[in-house]
């Protein structure tokens, strides 16, 4: 199939300078909305303050300005959210659109404050601290911090109940806000701003980490501080000739208060102390959750002398609970091996967690027809204060298991044993989270492929 047009904009590359390719996010923005509806357009090679410039460019694009869009049948178009919604509307199916009037507006709404209240404060913010506009004001550039923030406060609360700004889906809104925080990110998300908006980050990682659209996002990069002014060096005067060096004189000492209103220059808020885990404040158990995970590690999992038999003779029910885990979203799912990926991924981010959690899932079925599930055992009986360390955990169902259920014991067992089968779907791959916290290697096997711990 022939591409149905030409996306104009610079490549996000390493070959691009780093604050050029933050600071150009918006095409990702369509090249994501083209990902996730799949449909096919040409990237013709672009070179910034030359293609642009050219006679026959500002012909068809008067601004100069950049994503354009030139289709296949001669329709241009400029304007990243111009486009976006564009191409979103080549696949009405795909919900990134609504077609109901009130949930469109809801979209359009979020859409529209994505760009104006957090992204539209990012590039003021890097010519403020970079000496472009001069000279430095540390009020203005507070002033932008705190509206951008205020723009986060209102995600934040509408986020604590949502996974998606609109619906159960993701919607072009959801996109729009991810390429604004990825921006952000870079600029005034240093890690004391980002403990101050976990639902804000938990959406950007489900959107940015999505399968469909994670290879035009890439790794987020993560910065430890916000953006910061630094002065340039003072230049030295020279000496005259002859006249003598004059004598250094003595620097008073400066008021304690003086020093530290000096010092208090950073506009992100403090970090304040992490609140312990509830889980932590529980009854000592008689099951140990790292002698459990040697176990299933260095044991077959059926059979006499295995890691099952192992379990049942020492799991504690008063202290743990064992939890059926299932991905909300598998009509969303392709690849066997991305969405195999995907759960190395939740567990990975599952880290901090490491001493509350055993876990097992796989992909079971085919690419195109399969579903993510799996088994979870946790400290104490509350799962959310064990997996909410995952920004992506509202993705997933957690039902607690009966053991004593015929069933469900087999579908646990199953899922600890590589072989569960659901409705003709049979395991196709999986990976365990383990944590084991005095193991140095990467990968361990149990009794079959290698897994993920």
């Amino acid at each position: 199939m022939a591409p149905l047009g030409k996306l104009f904009g610079p490549e996000s590359s390493p070959a691009v300078k780093p604050i050029w390719k933050e600071f150009s996010r918006t095409i990702e923005k369509c090249l994501a909305v083209a990902a996730y509806v799949d449909l096919e357009i040409e990237r013709p090679l672009y070179v910034h303050d030359v293609d642009n410039k050219k006679p026959d460019f500002l012909a068809k694009f008067p601004a100069g300005k950049i994503p354009t869009w030139e289709g296949s049948d001669g329709f241009l178009l400029f304007e990243s959210t111009a486009i976006a919604k564009y191409l979103a509307s080549l696949a009405p199916d795909s919900g990134l659109l609504p077609t109901d009037p009130r949930t469109a507006a809801l979209v359009n709404q979020w859409v529209s404050f994505a760009e104006k209240e957090i992204q539209a404060m990012n590039f003021p913010i890097y010519q403020i601290t970079h000496g472009i506009i001069a000279p430095y004001n540390k009020t203005i550039h507070a002033h932008f911090v705190a509206q951008q923030f205020r723009g986060f406060d209102v995600v934040e609360k509408h986020l604590a109940t949502r996974t998606f700004l609109v619906g159960e889906r993701i919607t072009l809104a959801d996109i729009s806000l991810a390429m604004s925080t990825l921006t952000a990110v870079y600029v005034t998300l240093g890690s004391a701003a980002r403990a101050k908006y976990p639902n804000v980050i938990r959406h950007l990682e489900t959107i940015v980490y999505h399968p469909k659209i994670k290879s035009v996002f890439g790794e987020i990069a993560y910065q430890e501080k916000a953006m910061e002014y630094v002065p340039p060096p003072k230049e030295k005067e020279p000496k005259g000739h002859g006249e003598p060096n004059p004598k250094p004189e003595k620097k008073k000492k400066k008021n304690k208060a003086v020093e530290e209103d000096e010092e208090d220059d950073d506009l992100a808020p403090k970090e304040e102390p992490k609140a312990k885990n509830p889980l932590d404040l529980l009854p000592k158990s008689s099951f140990n959750l790292e002698d459990w995970k040697r176990a299933y590690s260095n044991k077959d999992t059926r059979g006499s002398g295995g890691s099952l038999e192992w379990f049942y003779e020492y799991f504690d029910p008063e202290g743990f609970s064992v939890w059926r885990v299932d991905f909300k979203y598998n009509d969303e799912l392709t690849q066997t091996f991305m969405s195999s990926n995907q759960i190395g991924g939740f567990f990975n981010r599952l880290e901090a967690s490491r001493k509350y959690l055993f876990g097992s899932m796989g992909v079971l079925g085919a690419t195109n027809d399969s579903i993510l599930t799996g088994v979870l055992v946790c400290r104490g009986k509350d799962i959310k204060s064990a997996v909410e360390v995952a920004p992506d955990w509202e993705s997933y169902d957690y039902t607690p298991i009966n053991l004593s259920d015929v069933k469900q014991k087999a579908f646990f067992e199953g899922a600890l044993a590589w072989d569960l089968e659901i409705d003709g779907k049979a395991w196709a791959d999986g990976k365990n989270v383990r944590f084991l916290s005095n193991s140095s290697s990467d990968t361990i096997t149990n009794g079959g492929p290698i897994q993920f711990k």
